[in-house]
């Protein structure tokens, strides 16, 4: 009777279609033995939360990080942890400066304390808060202090003019800071008190709307009384860090004292003693550091001396303090702080320390095999004897001498062996150069009968002349960007060398996208002094994960530490005392090995002038800064990258150089250096890979023109200067720039015309190409020295771009 008032599906019921097991893992386990077990289900079933489940655990989560942040903002500055390290950037030439930090210095119940490392730089202890800050100050010129420092300060504190806010160098300085990394900042505006009532509402809302462009959502902090500079400390401690990720994983510090211990050997190189609060990550005396700007070391050994920012009473109570602010200058005992109660932490194990080696020793015996036979060496000397050659040489020449002579016809054979000076020039104008070659010879003989005249100085002036050259450098640079520009990878063939000799090393390809290239294949002997990762991105994900994960061993976050750093030269403690930051990073496993990096970067808008390939440029990369000559090419998803000759101005690149590894996040900055010694900024990025396989193709196009055209053949000319030319080039495919595509059928007469066949009728404003490829790698030009910048003023000579015409 049940079954009589079963429900019946109706006529519309949705039918669906039946699984089908396809060649997939459950497929098997279903004909093995039907359904599978609770086990095998995938992770995401199991992970299936009902609503309130949900909700209790977005609470969690919520609670988790809100805590970690209030726990951040309550350890930084406290007893705990390294002091607030505050940086003061003046960003304008009439920002006072002394005032606001007087005013700052000026807190009730404030010790105040001088650094002895640089000038004007001071820590405040504010027992009745329970905070302790320590103030550097930096002027905007001095872009190297100003970037290292940013490197490691907690919080910026930007000063402002009341009027014009910046200059050009502060607008280039933050240009700089932007591109690195910013962390949390604070902007202060101090002075204005002269101005009339009105005129200073207008400045400052004038001000407001300039600073909404680079510092959205910023307020402006005026500070010109004690009550505010102790509203602006209020909210340099209590706002929220920004995290940069390359100081966030490796542990360092910046000097607050430094001693140099001469070596028994030499004075030049000894062991520098470093004092300082431990930031970022736990240290290990058996990892390597990074001394910004100077080198890698390593450590000998880890002292703990005693804290002399503590806010502990016991350590100060033997100094009588008044209820005033009292500045105390340690700059006389620091060295006596150094020495008394010093405990060892830890020394360095010889069979777990890192070691410095940067490269590899290649042996150029490791391809050679066993000793030539007696009848290899005879068939040798045969073989010398048969290609031995007669040649005219002066009497009194040796065998030797004579073997160096080389025929007219040999000349050009030798000249296309050198690589190098092939990428070097440019391409274009290489006919010029030759016939160029032909004209000077040619007047060699007239030359000698032609007499000199010397021109008397005061008819020039020198500084002029220079500027001039100067002047028609650029515009020739201008000239040849804007060729690349119209005509991109065209060359003119050579006619006094044969096409298949001049571009020997170049080959064709079916298709630039899909067509196979070996990335092991012919690769240049600097390969075999680099390091390569078997799974780069594996061993940073492993790396990363044992930093978040495991305890290491060493001094902890917030201890003040001196580190003995081994074999340094004496110069490191002279730009301390000159009054320059000392900044260390630890580094990471691999860190001092050198390898291929490869930065994805965009051109920075305010610079304009023509940089080409293989030009010397100095890089900023998170914590390093180092001197190469890179390699441009473009940044798409397929396996092989095409060369750029110039630094496309609206559009992402890929700049390609030998450095020291570096684990990625980290941001890249691209300076060139002026004949003044001024450093322009010129693109900005970060780190993309660390990948030596990465095949960047140099492309050149020869060009012909249409001389008969009839259905879907055309006879080509202008494209080869010889019969030998158009058969070797034969199986390259051809294209024209109005889309057609066809090959080479056979070459007619002797000066290089040639019949080709076409999917298509040309137009006879058309122009035949042929596209040849060769692999390029950069040249070894790593410089870890960087000269110091002159302060930046804006150049005014550079030409805009508009003005470069085409002949």
């Amino acid at each position: 009777m049940a079954a009589a008032g079963a429900h019946r599906p109706g006529p519309l019921k949705q039918q669906n279609k039946a699984h089908k097991g396809g060649k997939h893992s459950g497929s098997s386990q279903r004909r093995a033995g039907g359904r599978a077990p609770v086990k095998a289900q995938p992770r995401r079933r199991l992970r299936d939360l009902n609503r309130v489940d949900r909700r209790h655990q977005a609470l969690q989560l919520r609670r988790q990080r809100k805590e970690a942040v209030l726990a951040e903002k309550r350890s930084l500055g406290s007893r705990d942890g390294p002091p607030h390290l505050v940086v003061v950037v003046v960003l304008h030439g009439r920002a006072a400066a002394h005032g606001a930090l007087r005013l700052l210095q000026s807190q009730d119940s404030a010790i105040v304390r001088a650094d002895e490392g640089r000038a004007g730089g001071f820590a405040l202890l504010c027992p009745r808060l329970k905070q302790r800050w320590r103030f550097v100050t930096a002027q905007a010129g001095d872009l190297h202090a100003v970037l290292d420092l940013a490197k490691v300060a907690d919080s910026l504190l930007f000063i402002l003019d009341p009027v014009d806010g910046w200059d050009s160098a502060g607008e280039h300085c933050l240009s700089c800071l932007f591109a690195q990394g910013l962390p949390s900042y604070a902007l202060a505006v101090p002075g204005g008190t002269d101005l009339p009532p009105k005129k200073r509402i207008d400045a400052r809302k004038k001000l407001s709307k300039s600073v909404e462009k680079r510092f959205p959502e910023a307020k402006l902090f005026p500070l010109n009384t004690e009550q505010e500079s102790s509203l602006l400390l209020r909210h340099l401690s209590s706002q929220k860090q920004r995290h940069l990720a390359f100081r966030d994983r490796r542990a360092h510090l910046l000097a607050r004292a430094a001693e140099f211990v001469p070596s028994q050997d030499s004075g030049l190189v000894g062991t520098l003693k470093v004092s300082g609060f431990v930031r970022g990550q736990t240290l290990d005396v058996n990892s390597l550091v990074h001394i910004v700007g100077h080198g890698d070391f390593q450590l000998s050994q880890v002292d703990a001396p005693p804290d002399p920012l503590s806010l502990n009473p016991r350590v100060v109570k033997g100094q009588k303090r008044s209820q005033d602010m009292e500045v105390q200058d340690d700059s006389g005992n620091g060295a006596d702080e150094m020495e008394e109660d010093v405990k060892v932490l830890m020394k360095a194990d010889p069979s777990k320390q890192e070691c410095l080696q940067s490269e590899v020793v290649p042996d150029p015996m490791e391809g050679e095999q066993t000793w030539p036979t007696e009848e290899e060496l005879q068939e040798a000397e045969d073989s010398l004897k048969a290609n031995r050659r007669v040649v005219k040489v002066p009497k009194g020449t040796s065998k030797y001498q004579a073997a160096w002579i080389v025929d007219d016809g040999e000349e050009g054979s030798e000249e296309d062996d050198d690589d190098d000076e092939d990428d070097d020039m440019d391409d274009d104008l290489m006919e010029e150069a030759v016939s160029q070659e032909g004209e000077s010879s040619e007047e060699e003989a007239g030359e000698e009968d032609s007499e000199t005249m010397t021109v008397s100085e005061c008819l020039r002036d020198d500084q002029y002349d220079e500027k001039m050259e100067e002047d028609e450098q650029m515009l020739e640079r201008y000239k040849q960007q804007r060729m690349d520009e119209m005509f991109p990878d065209e060359v003119d063939t050579p006619r006094d060398v044969p096409a298949r000799v001049r571009f020997q090393k170049y080959r064709g390809l079916k298709s630039f996208r899909t067509s196979p290239w070996d990335p092991k294949e012919n690769l240049p002997r600097d390969y075999a002094r680099i390091f390569q990762f078997q799974d780069f991105s594996r061993t940073r994900k492993n790396l990363f994960r044992q930093i978040e994960k495991e305890e290491t061993e060493g001094a902890s976050v917030g201890w003040y530490v001196t580190l003995h750093v081994c074999n340094v030269p004496v110069s490191v403690m002279e730009s301390f005392k000159e009054g320059k930051p000392l900044v260390l990073f630890s580094l990471l496993p691999h860190e001092q090995k050198m390898s291929v990096l490869n930065f994805l970067v965009r051109r920075h808008p305010g610079n304009s002038e023509p940089v080409r390939a293989k030009e010397e440029l100095i890089f900023h990369c998170g914590f390093r800064r180092f001197r190469a000559s890179p390699l441009f090419s473009q940044h798409t998803s397929a396996d092989k990258h095409k060369l750029e000759r110039f630094l496309r101005p609206d559009a992402a690149l890929v700049v390609t150089v030998y450095a020291p590894i570096t684990f990625p996040p980290a941001s890249v900055l691209l300076f060139k250096q002026r004949s003044n010694g001024m450093h322009d900024l010129i693109a900005t990025g970060s780190l993309l890979s660390v990948d030596p396989d990465r095949i960047v193709i140099k492309r050149l196009v020869l060009s012909g023109h249409p001389f008969k055209i009839f259905t879907k053949t055309a006879v080509v000319r202008y494209m080869f200067f010889n019969r030998e030319d158009v058969m070797w080039f034969k199986p390259v495919e051809l294209r024209t720039k109005w889309g057609r595509r066809g090959h080479i059928k056979e070459p007619l007469g002797t000066h290089g015309h040639m019949k080709c066949h076409f999917d298509g009728q040309l137009k006879s404003q058309d122009t035949v190409l042929l596209n040849l490829y060769k692999r390029v790698f950069p040249k070894w030009t790593f410089d870890p020295h960087v000269p110091e910048p002159v302060p930046w003023v804006r150049s005014e000579s550079a030409l805009p771009e508009r003005e470069v015409e085409m002949e």
